[in-house]
């Protein structure tokens, strides 16, 4: 057995855990990294690059098909999905060099491409290598769950694992889970010339605001999307390019492939935590607001943390435990300022506390101020208004945005900035931004909380009239 001893061990070469190496090692401490599979994790080679490359491939599709409203002629798209495909993969081989063993390595990680289990509080096992750290990092991230449907584990279907692999264009695409994944992979492959169904047992886009997210599906519906709401599977049958899938009620829905995306879950099975001391519960790891396990040493880092489901998630965990396990000062977690985004067209994002949240909180002392992307004079030149913009505002100070619309992720980009920061409306109503452009839609929502203050307040309109009439 080959011992090590090292600062720093983290346990997943994802994007939460390739962040911490990379900033550890930079500031002097020795680390190690293990990866048992691919590098870069879910997210650069089953998640959010191939499906926004797949997504920009439908786009390009839907706009040779839409390009009447711009005075150019609609075409029919020749789709090619195998060729779609070729550029996902594209996209990931020119990205993956930054998350390479070779990059890690040069930058002074110790990189072994084996799975790690515990041995002991501070030891972890991995092939022929026994480490001993200091600290170590949990981020090994989630993986899709597949719940036991009956019948399911006889028919074939993919998840976001296989979907990128499938090289022949789905003629019926059936899909169970309604949320961000299962909707942005059913607007692709419409688009893309499939039939597509998706089956949700609760609400789709049920996460988020039910008015923005309204926006988003009745868009999906008229591109010819069939959404069926409240509907548990309740039994999978058939074979490939034959699959039935029966809901609770007895309806049957019938297509050639099935995508499963209900959600993810943490990849715990094999890394031995009781041997280390650390508790685990049903979404991941146990870890208080430094991101520690119940062992001191151990944090946990990303999905398996057990939180907020997302890239930047991890990105941020990463720089909490850096701060707390190389400079041994306090770092918290908050999600008070945490952005997310669905990259349907339109887009949909939140950031902090939607409408009903903020209402339980704050009750009356909340105020909803409301912009409607058809006022945007440059999504007016583009065709692309349909949308609207909620800020939740107490004494002033932003504490959710809801955004459906055109770019809605770029938008949500500022107010993480402003809730992050503690920041006013006043601060964005202060900016100036470049006319015209999407991102002025943030200032006019700050207007829209002002406007009733000034142009429909007496006081004001008095004082005005009296310096009129009195100052020279």
């Amino acid at each position: 057995m080959n011992k090590i001893k090292t600062d720093i061990l983290v346990i997943g070469a994802g994007s939460g855990g390739l962040s911490v190496a990379a900033g550890a090692v930079q500031m002097g401490a020795d680390v190690v990294l293990l990866e048992g599979h691919k590098m870069g994790g879910d997210c650069l080679n089953y998640g959010c690059v191939p499906s926004k490359a797949l997504i920009a491939s439908s786009k390009a599709a839907y706009g040779q098909a839409h390009a009447r409203r711009y005075g150019v002629a609609d075409v029919t798209p020749q789709v090619d999905y195998a060729a779609a495909k070729d550029h996902v993969k594209g996209v990931i081989a020119q990205i993956a060099p930054v998350d390479s063993v070779e990059r890690f390595e040069g930058l002074g990680v110790r990189v072994i491409r084996e799975f790690g289990r515990f041995v002991s509080e501070s030891e972890v096992q991995a092939g022929e290598h026994l480490i001993s750290a200091r600290r170590i990092v949990i981020a090994t991230g989630s993986s899709p769950l597949v719940p036991p449907i009956p019948g399911l584990d006889e028919v074939p279907h993919e998840t976001n694992e296989t979907l990128f692999d499938l090289r022949e264009r789905p003629e019926h695409l059936l899909i169970i889970g309604g949320g961000p994944i299962g909707m942005e992979m059913a607007q692709a492959h419409r688009r893309l010339g499939s039939a597509v169904t998706v089956i949700e047992g609760a609400k789709a886009l049920g996460k988020d605001d039910p008015e923005t997210a309204a926006i988003v599906l009745d868009q999906l519906r008229a591109e010819g999307i069939e959404i069926v709401e409240v509907a548990a599977a309740a039994e999978v049958r058939g074979q490939a390019g034959a699959i039935e899938v029966e809901v609770e009620d007895g309806r049957v829905f019938k297509g050639s492939h099935l995508l499963m995306a209900v959600g993810r879950k943490p990849n715990l099975d094999s890394l031995d935590l009781d041997k280390a001391g650390v508790e685990t519960t049903k979404a991941g790891v146990k870890v208080d607001d430094s991101l520690k396990s119940t062992n001191r040493r151990v944090y946990a880092i990303g999905d398996v943390a057990g939180g907020l489901q997302f890239t930047h998630v991890a990105g941020y965990h990463a720089g909490i435990v850096i701060r707390s396990a190389l400079f041994g000062l306090p770092a918290k977690t908050s999600t008070a300022h945490i952005p997310w985004a669905t990259y349907t067209a339109p887009e949909l994002a939140q950031v902090g506390l939607t409408e009903a949240q903020a209402r339980a909180a704050h009750g009356d002392r909340l105020e909803v101020t409301r912009f409607e992307f058809a006022h945007s004079d440059r999504l007016i030149t583009e065709r692309e208004t349909a949308g609207l913009i909620k800020v939740m505002v107490v004494k002033g100070r932003p504490v959710g945005v809801s955004i459906a619309g055109h770019q809605a992720g770029e938008l949500a980009n500022l107010w993480s900035l402003v809730i992050a920061n503690k920041l006013k409306m006043k601060h964005v109503a202060a900016m100036v931004s470049p006319y015209p452009t999407v991102g002025e839609i943030n200032k006019r929502a700050a207007g829209a909380y002002f406007s009733p203050r000034l142009f429909d307040n007496p006081t004001v309109k008095r004082i005005v009239g009296l310096i009129q009439r009195w100052v020279p």
